[in-house]
């Protein structure tokens, strides 16, 4: 039987820093809490802080769900 290669890709933490930090300057300049955002967004506030801090590779649904509930474009949120 063949073997199976399971490749782990190397996240790049930079690029998660710096979505986390851009999401917070939007959500800041939207005078939104985080704990607001969580509501909105159905997630635990946790969820939101482990986002901004770069420590969580979130979803794109996740992403798609911030965006709205934020109301900026998906691409504003990856715009940094």
């Amino acid at each position: 039987m063949g073997q199976i290669l399971y490749v782990r890709k190397k996240v790049n933490t930079k690029f998660l820093e710096d979505f986390g930090f851009n999401l917070k300057k939007v959500r800041i300049q939207k005078n939104i809490t985080q704990a607001q955002l969580a509501i909105d967004c159905d997630v635990d506030v946790s969820v939101i802080s482990r986002i901004e801090r770069g420590v969580v590779n979130t979803s794109l649904s996740n992403i798609k769900t911030i965006a709205i509930s934020l109301s900026v474009d998906i691409k504003e949120l990856f715009d940094f």
